[in-house]
């Protein structure tokens, strides 16, 4: 995946990502993360809060299975684009908020979730 990212990335028109490297865009690896980008990251700000929140609540429950916790990733990185992207202040703020809920989540899945089970 990070390869992927590597490579370069860019929102079309329609709201999709699409890779810049074309080769790697075309190869079953690159259709694969193309898929899961699309098809499971939130794009407008409102769904991408409630994502942040549902992976919020379930944080004591269980470690995020690879899937999601990839879902997670790509969710940063779009929030981190967004947010960089906005004209106005005040949506900068916002999905920057966004970004920084998405980050709090993302080290305290890498740590592990026993560390804070005693807090």
């Amino acid at each position: 995946m990070f390869e992927l990212l590597l490579g370069g990335v860019e929102i079309d028109q329609d709201n999709n990502i699409v890779l810049l490297d074309k080769e790697m865009a075309s190869m079953r690896q690159g259709r694969a993360f193309l898929s899961q980008i699309n098809d499971n990251i939130p794009r407008g700000l409102s769904s991408m809060k409630q994502m942040a929140s549902t992976l919020e609540s379930q944080r004591r429950m269980r470690p995020l299975p690879r899937t999601e916790f990839d879902n997670l990733i790509l969710s940063m990185v779009y929030s981190a684009h967004q947010a960089w992207n906005q004209e106005s202040k005040e949506e900068q703020e916002a999905w920057g908020g966004v970004l920084l809920q998405l980050a709090n989540i993302t080290v305290y899945e890498l740590r592990g979730n026993y560390l804070f089970s005693y807090a």
